[in-house]
Formats: C-alpha cells, structure tokens, sequence
C-alpha cells in the first residue's frame, strides 16, 4: 500500500542533501576529511560537525546521506539496487525513510519504507499528488517534489552540481559510478520543475556555486543562513 505525504513543514524550509562533491566545501569542510570519506577510511558522519548550522533545520538526504547523521529528517532514494546495499544500515537509522523505486512494495512491511510510487501521468516537474512523486530522471529532482508535498514554500539544495570539476571526484562519498553521460538526462527534468516552482510559489535556491542547473537562483549556504 502507498504513503500520502503530509504537509509536516507547511510554509517552512527544506534543506535537501544530494550526492554532488560541492557540498562538503558549502560547510567548509578540509579537503583530508573530504578524502577520507570519499576513500571509505572515515564514515560520512564524520561531516556532521561541521554542518552544525543546519542540524535544526528540516532536512531531506538524498542516497548516501542518511549517514551523516540522524539530525537529517528524512532519506529518500529512488533506486532499488541502491536499497538493497545500505539495507542493513537502514535498519538501524530512526528516521522516516522514503522511497519510489518500483521494488518499494516489497519491503514496506518488513523494513518501514515509506512508498510513493512514481507519478505516470506527470513524470517531471513537481506534482500535488501527496501520493506519488515525479520522478523527474532522478532521486534529487524526486526529493524537491517530496519537500514540495511537506509543504515547504523554501527549498536550498546541496550538492546538486549535475557536473563535476574533478574528474576523480563524482560525489562528496564513495561515489555509484554513475557515468558522466547520465548528468543529461538527469538535467532534462529541471526546467518542469523551475516553472512548477514558480507557479506554487515555492522558492528554490541552489547552494552549488558550479551546479550545471540554471535554473534556480545560486546562493551562498552562509547567505542563506
């Protein structure tokens, strides 16, 4: 059975964590700590105290991010082999958990996901469906429209570069190996999301100074806060 997502943060602001390798330089995280992280010597909550300034804010992770630390409201992940990885380490994490990969009805009753299935009849964009997602070609694109459905009128993302500077550096963790090539197709469902934006009134500021989305007005993190 599916989830309709409830309007927990009305009229607030989300902070929504993607896998882009800007983020830990948004929190002035040391480039040795970004190393370690990134060669699996160090666990992602070795971030959590230099992203003290959002710790009280709502915050959606995206992937990977759960594990910097509980203070993070929120996982969502659209991707069913990436479940089946950090399955166990799910487990154990406290917080409400999201997801909209079409295996997701298998393990709502054993494992507490939360399912919203991916809205067919709007694929991209942001949908008012608080039962479905748009997907959009992407967990972070499907992480606006769930911030969207909690009512947040203010969105800022975090490491969502859709780009990377260093070829070796594809995301702030161990990466997935995602090729560059799926950084367009990742890119195609912005733009439906920008005008939906405007049209609910939801503000969405983008944290990554080098994102390759256009869209949405660029920020610094210490500005905005």
């Amino acid at each position: 059975m599916s989830w309709t997502a409830p309007r927990m943060w009305d009229g607030g602001r989300c902070f929504i964590i993607g896998g882009g390798p800007s983020m830990p330089r948004q929190f002035g995280i040391p480039n040795d700590v970004v190393d370690r992280v990134r060669s699996g010597e160090h666990g992602p909550d070795t971030y959590s105290p230099y992203m003290t300034p959002i710790h009280g804010e709502h915050v959606i992770g995206v992937n990977n991010a759960y594990q910097i630390g509980t203070w993070i409201d929120v996982c969502l992940f659209g991707d069913c082999s990436w479940y089946l990885v950090h399955r166990e380490r799910m487990a154990r994490w406290p917080n409400l958990k999201v997801g909209c990969c079409f295996g997701c009805p298998d393990y709502l009753d054993p494992d507490g996901i939360k399912y919203l299935p991916r809205d067919r009849a709007k694929k991209v964009g942001i949908g008012t469906n608080p039962g479905k997602l748009s997907w959009g070609y992407n967990s972070g694109a499907a992480a606006i429209n769930l911030a969207a459905h909690f009512g947040a009128r203010q969105i800022v993302l975090l490491g969502f570069d859709m780009s990377h500077s260093n070829s070796q550096a594809t995301h702030w963790h161990k990466g997935h190996g995602h090729p560059r090539k799926t950084y367009n197709r990742f890119l195609k469902g912005i733009p439906a999301i920008a005008a939906d934006a405007s049209a609910l009134g939801i503000e969405i500021l983008n944290a990554s100074q080098e994102s390759a989305i256009t869209h949405f007005r660029k920020v610094s993190l210490e500005g905005v806060l």
